[in-house]
C-alpha cells in the first residue's frame, strides 16, 4: 500500500521541507493558518495591550475555553487553560493532602517530568509513589486492568496513568480504570498529554477526576497551549499554583477553577486564543480521515521496522493499543546514552531524519510519529536509513 499525504495539505505546515519529521510526538507542529491566527493575536496584544488585557481578555478567553469544552466534551467551567501539561499537573499534585503512608499509584511507562514531580514531592510529604510494572508486550485491555488494579491496596489515595503513554506511546484503557477508580473511592489523575488530536476523547464520558493535555501536539494549537480539565465535584481543594488577582478576586467568573490559573499575571495569552483554529483547522480538514490514513501508514512502518529487525512488537497490531505515535524495539547491544545519541545524531546528520531514540527499561527503542504532512516516502526514507546503520 502507497499512502502519501495531500500535497495540499503538506503545504499547510511551515516545517523545514528538507527534514524527514517523524517526531510530532514531542513538539507538535503548528499548521500555517494556525500560526497566523496565533500572530494576529500577539499583533492585537501589542496594537493595544491595555485594551487588550485589560477589557478584552476575560471575554477573549471565556470564548476560546468554551469552544475547547466543546471539543473535549466537558463543560467550559469544568477546563482552564495552561502553558503545559507539566506546570498543570504540578498545580494538581501540590494541592493534593497527602501524608505519611498514603500511596499513589502509576506505572513504569510514565512521563519523566510528572515521574519527578510525585517523587519530589513523596520526599517532601512522606508518601509513597509506586511505578507498578507493566511488562511488554501487552496483550488485551482486560489483562491490562487486571494486571494494574492488582498494584491498588488500603492505602491507595489516588491513581495517577497516562492516556497515551510518552515512552512507549501505548494507549491505556482509562475509562475503565477510571469507572473501577470512582467505585472504590479512589481520585484518578490522568496525563493526557498526547491524546487530544490523536484519539477520539470525551472527558465527561471517560470519567476521570482531573485530566491533564496538550493542546500543541496533536491538536496542533501552537507552542504553549495545554488544559487542565477537573470535575466540579473535585475541584473545591485545587489550589493555585501561582497567587494572583483570582484569588478573592474582585470580578469573579462563577469558577474558581478559571479565576485562579487562568490570569496568573502578565503574559501572552496569544497560544490559547488561537487554540480555536486548530480545532477548525482539523474539522476543516476531514481529520478523522487523516487520522485514519496515518495509522495505516504508521501500522506499515511498524511492520517493515519489527521485519527488519526480527523483535517482536510490544503490542498488537490495532488501533485500540496504538493510533499515530508508536514504538518499536531496537537490536542494540549498548543502551547506554551516548550509544543512543550517536544513533539519533547518524539519522539527523547522514539523513535528515528527525526521530526519537530513546530506552524503556533499558530496552533501546524508535518512537515513530505520523502526523498530516508525512508521506511513504518518509517511512521509506526511516527503513531505509535503518537497514544502514543497524
Amino acid at each position: 500500500m502507497t499512502i502519501e499525504a495531500p500535497p495540499s495539505l503538506r503545504s499547510l505546515f511551515l516545517l523545514d521541507p528538507d527534514i524527514v519529521f517523524l517526531n510530532h510526538g514531542s513538539f507538535g507542529a503548528c499548521p500555517r493558518p494556525v500560526f497566523e491566527a496565533y500572530q494576529r493575536w500577539q499583533l492585537a496584544l501589542e496594537r493595544r495591550p491595555i485594551e487588550f488585557l485589560g477589557r478584552r481578555m476575560h471575554a477573549l478567553m471565556a470564548g476560546a475555553r468554551s469552544q475547547l469544552a466543546a471539543y473535549l466534551g466537558c463543560a467550559a467551567d469544568e477546563v482552564v487553560f495552561f502553558p503545559n501539561p507539566t506546570t498543570a499537573f504540578n498545580m494538581v499534585a501540590r494541592s493534593l493532602r497527602l501524608q505519611a503512608g498514603d500511596e499513589v499509584l502509576g506505572t513504569d511507562h510514565e512521563y519523566g517530568a510528572m515521574d519527578r514531580t510525585w517523587r519530589f514531592l513523596a520526599r517532601q510529604r512522606g508518601f509513597q509513589y509506586i511505578r507498578r510494572p507493566v511488562p511488554l508486550p501487552v496483550t488485551t485491555p482486560e489483562a491490562f486492568v487486571e494486571h494494574f488494579w492488582a498494584g491498588v491496596g488500603e492505602r491507595t489515595r489516588i491513581i495517577f496513568i497516562s492516556h497515551i503513554a510518552s515512552p512507549t506511546a501505548l494507549i491505556f484503557p482509562i475509562q475503565a480504570i477510571c469507572r473501577r477508580a470512582r467505585q472504590a473511592g479512589i481520585l484518578t489523575i490522568i496525563d493526557g498529554a498526547h491524546a487530544p488530536g490523536q484519539i477520539p476523547l470525551n472527558l465527561t464520558e471517560l470519567g476521570a477526576d482531573v485530566y491533564t493535555g496538550a493542546a500543541h501536539k496533536w491538536l496542533m494549537a501552537p507552542k504553549g497551549s495545554a488544559f487542565l480539565y477537573a470535575r466540579r465535584e473535585v475541584q473545591a481543594w485545587l489550589e493555585p499554583l501561582v497567587v494572583s488577582f483570582g484569588w478573592e478576586s474582585d470580578a469573579p467568573s462563577g469558577s474558581k477553577l478559571v479565576d485562579y490559573n487562568e490570569f496568573q499575571g502578565t503574559r501572552d495569552m496569544a497560544a490559547f486564543l488561537a487554540t480555536p483554529a486548530a480545532i477548525r483547522f482539523q474539522a476543516e480538514h476531514d481529520w478523522d480521515h487523516v487520522r485514519r490514513e496515518c495509522h495505516q501508514l504508521l501500522r506499515e512502518a511498524r511492520l517493515r521496522i519489527n521485519k527488519l529487525t526480527g523483535l517482536e512488537s510490544i503490542c498488537p497490531d490495532s488501533p485500540e493499543w496504538y493510533a499515530q505515535l508508536a514504538t518499536v524495539r531496537l537490536p542494540l547491544a549498548d543502551t547506554s546514552r551516548p550509544a543512543l545519541q550517536a544513533l539519533h545524531a547518524r539519522l539527523y546528520a547522514e539523513y535528515h531524519i528527525e526521530v526519537p531514540v530513546h530506552t524503556w527499561n533499558n530496552q533501546p527503542m524508535l518512537r515513530i510519529s505520523v502526523q498530516g504532512y508525512n508521506s511513504q516516502a518518509d517511512i521509506d526514507a526511516l527503513v531505509r536509513a535503518l537497514e544502514r546503520l543497524l
